[in-house]
């Protein structure tokens, strides 16, 4: 089967949306020139579409125009690399999924161990923050409540009062084990993460076991988040205003 042949065969099988770089087709092709050339002449014919340099997905076609591939398949080799987690999706795109805000943003935030400077793929800037705790996926939904809580002030057309109610009914939905858990790994995040992760379980249960998080901090630290006290009454007792 000739290269061209063999590409626009793969391509075929491909699910619409599927992100892949000319590395796809190397086993079967030799040169990656030609490879890079074949798909250039696809995307000019409609056939597939560049996402970003070196990156192409095969367009899913609606009445209102080409579907951009989903989020995930945009950033999949910043996630996971030869079976090995680096990363999850987290802040921007998921405050929509989470109930915080109707905004749907153009910003892509990964976190990860290890950081890197912003990049951009196609319409979409992908940023980076630290993440200090061990990624696992089984941690990575009770992470994203815990970059929430830290980037309170930042969710886009949402108050700090909606998103600290919105924070507390997720927060309550917890399972005692996954409660227990999240206070753990709030300890390797900033002080007003902790203090105010503190406030909510105070608030969802007076007998709550607050301890390690109150003793994580300083008390003479105050943290200004102009949160109600009709909201959220217990933050006085973590030095919030």
């Amino acid at each position: 089967m000739k290269a061209s042949d063999y590409i626009e065969d793969r391509v075929n099988k491909l699910p619409k949306g599927y992100v892949f770089t000319y590395v796809d087709f190397l086993s079967e092709v030799a040169k990656r020139e030609a490879i890079i050339k074949h798909l250039n002449r696809m995307v000019v014919s409609g056939k597939i579409e560049k996402l970003s340099k070196g990156k192409y997905y095969k367009p899913q076609s609606t009445v209102f125009g080409n579907l951009l591939p989903e989020q995930n398949q945009i950033v999949k080799d910043l996630l996971e690399k030869n079976g090995k987690l680096l990363g999850y999706i987290t802040g921007y795109s998921f405050y929509n999924a989470m109930g915080f805000t109707a905004q749907v943003s153009s910003i892509i935030q990964i976190a990860k161990n290890e950081t890197r400077p912003s990049l951009q793929r196609g319409r979409f800037k992908i940023a980076f923050i630290k993440q200090k705790n061990t990624i696992t996926k089984q941690n990575i939904p009770l992470l994203r409540l815990l970059d929430a809580i830290r980037f309170i002030k930042d969710i886009p057309d949402a108050t700090i009062n909606n998103s600290c109610t919105r924070l507390l009914t997720l927060l309550a939905d917890l399972s005692e084990e996954e409660q227990e858990q999240i206070k753990k790994l709030a300890l390797k995040y900033p002080p007003s993460t902790r203090a105010l992760l503190g406030a909510f379980f105070q608030q969802i249960d007076s007998n709550q076991n607050t301890e390690t998080l109150k003793k994580s901090l300083n008390p003479i630290t105050t943290y200004n988040l102009s949160v109600s006290e009709n909201i959220l009454p217990t933050a006085k007792n973590w030095n919030i205003k």
